[in-house]
Protein backbone atom coordinates (compact mmCIF):
# COMPACT_ATOMS: atom_id res chain seq x y z
CA UNK A 1 0.00 0.00 0.00
CA UNK A 2 1.76 3.49 -1.14
CA UNK A 3 1.28 6.40 1.14
CA UNK A 4 -0.12 9.53 -0.19
CA UNK A 5 2.69 11.79 -1.12
CA UNK A 6 3.62 14.92 1.25
CA UNK A 7 2.58 18.12 -0.29
CA UNK A 8 5.08 20.38 0.83
CA UNK A 9 7.80 18.13 -0.94
CA UNK A 10 6.17 16.77 -3.59
CA UNK A 11 6.77 18.21 -7.17
CA UNK A 12 3.89 20.37 -9.01
CA UNK A 13 2.32 19.32 -11.88
CA UNK A 14 3.74 21.65 -14.90
CA UNK A 15 0.12 22.82 -15.88
CA UNK A 16 0.44 25.49 -18.68
CA UNK A 17 -0.58 28.12 -15.48
CA UNK A 18 2.79 27.27 -13.95
CA UNK A 19 4.81 26.90 -16.71
CA UNK A 20 3.43 30.80 -17.70
CA UNK A 21 4.14 31.72 -14.15
CA UNK A 22 7.72 29.71 -13.95
CA UNK A 23 8.50 31.44 -17.30
CA UNK A 24 7.90 35.57 -15.89
CA UNK A 25 9.43 34.72 -12.93
CA UNK A 26 13.26 33.01 -14.52
CA UNK A 27 12.80 36.11 -16.34
CA UNK A 28 12.26 38.95 -14.07
CA UNK A 29 14.20 37.40 -11.71
CA UNK A 30 17.63 37.47 -14.08
CA UNK A 31 16.75 40.74 -14.81
CA UNK A 32 16.51 41.94 -11.30
CA UNK A 33 19.82 40.41 -10.45
CA UNK A 34 21.30 42.52 -13.53
CA UNK A 35 19.73 45.64 -12.29
CA UNK A 36 21.18 45.04 -8.95
CA UNK A 37 24.32 44.39 -10.00
CA UNK A 38 24.47 47.31 -12.22
CA UNK A 39 23.71 49.32 -9.30
CA UNK A 40 26.09 48.65 -7.31
CA UNK A 41 29.41 47.96 -9.31
CA UNK A 42 28.48 50.78 -12.00
CA UNK A 43 25.97 53.65 -10.59
CA UNK A 44 26.53 53.45 -6.31
CA UNK A 45 30.41 54.24 -7.68
CA UNK A 46 29.41 56.47 -10.09
CA UNK A 47 27.63 58.28 -7.40
CA UNK A 48 30.07 57.93 -4.41
CA UNK A 49 33.43 58.06 -5.80
CA UNK A 50 33.35 59.99 -9.27
CA UNK A 51 30.40 62.34 -7.88
CA UNK A 52 28.41 60.97 -10.93
CA UNK A 53 24.20 60.60 -9.93
CA UNK A 54 23.49 60.49 -12.92
CA UNK A 55 23.55 56.86 -13.33
CA UNK A 56 22.20 56.33 -10.46
CA UNK A 57 19.12 58.75 -10.71
CA UNK A 58 18.11 56.09 -14.23
CA UNK A 59 19.38 52.40 -12.56
CA UNK A 60 17.60 53.26 -8.95
CA UNK A 61 13.97 53.87 -10.14
CA UNK A 62 14.60 51.57 -12.71
CA UNK A 63 15.38 48.72 -10.32
CA UNK A 64 13.39 49.52 -7.39
CA UNK A 65 9.92 49.24 -9.84
CA UNK A 66 11.72 45.73 -11.18
CA UNK A 67 12.37 44.89 -7.77
CA UNK A 68 8.22 45.20 -7.39
CA UNK A 69 7.58 43.29 -10.58
CA UNK A 70 9.95 40.54 -9.30
CA UNK A 71 7.91 40.88 -6.04
CA UNK A 72 4.87 39.88 -8.11
CA UNK A 73 6.16 37.42 -10.16
CA UNK A 74 7.38 35.65 -7.17
CA UNK A 75 3.60 35.94 -5.43
CA UNK A 76 2.29 34.40 -8.61
CA UNK A 77 4.76 31.29 -8.99
CA UNK A 78 4.05 30.46 -4.95
CA UNK A 79 -0.10 31.12 -5.21
CA UNK A 80 0.20 28.61 -8.09
CA UNK A 81 2.56 25.86 -7.04
CA UNK A 82 1.34 26.26 -2.88
CA UNK A 83 4.16 26.56 -1.30
CA UNK A 84 4.38 27.78 1.96
CA UNK A 85 5.42 31.23 3.24
CA UNK A 86 9.11 30.37 4.35
CA UNK A 87 9.59 29.98 0.39
CA UNK A 88 7.67 32.84 -0.30
CA UNK A 89 10.04 34.95 1.77
CA UNK A 90 13.29 33.29 0.70
CA UNK A 91 12.63 33.57 -2.78
CA UNK A 92 11.85 37.28 -2.07
CA UNK A 93 15.13 38.07 -0.39
CA UNK A 94 17.07 36.57 -2.84
CA UNK A 95 16.14 39.46 -4.87
CA UNK A 96 18.16 41.97 -2.57
CA UNK A 97 21.40 39.77 -2.31
CA UNK A 98 23.71 40.00 -5.29
CA UNK A 99 24.03 36.88 -7.08
CA UNK A 100 21.44 35.11 -5.23
CA UNK A 101 18.18 35.64 -7.25
CA UNK A 102 20.34 33.68 -10.50
CA UNK A 103 20.92 30.84 -7.73
CA UNK A 104 16.92 30.81 -6.60
CA UNK A 105 16.29 31.24 -10.40
CA UNK A 106 18.21 28.27 -11.23
CA UNK A 107 17.01 26.04 -7.79
CA UNK A 108 13.26 26.73 -8.18
CA UNK A 109 13.18 25.96 -12.00
CA UNK A 110 14.89 22.67 -11.56
CA UNK A 111 12.95 21.51 -8.70
CA UNK A 112 9.86 22.28 -10.74
CA UNK A 113 11.11 20.12 -13.58
CA UNK A 114 11.92 17.60 -12.03
CA UNK A 115 15.78 17.86 -12.64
Amino acid sequence: MTSPADPATATPQLTPAVRGALTRYRVIAYIVGVMLLLLLFVAMPLKYLADNPAAMNVIGPLHGFLFVVYLLATFDLFRRVRWTLPRLVLMAVAGTIPFLSFYAERKTTHELQGR
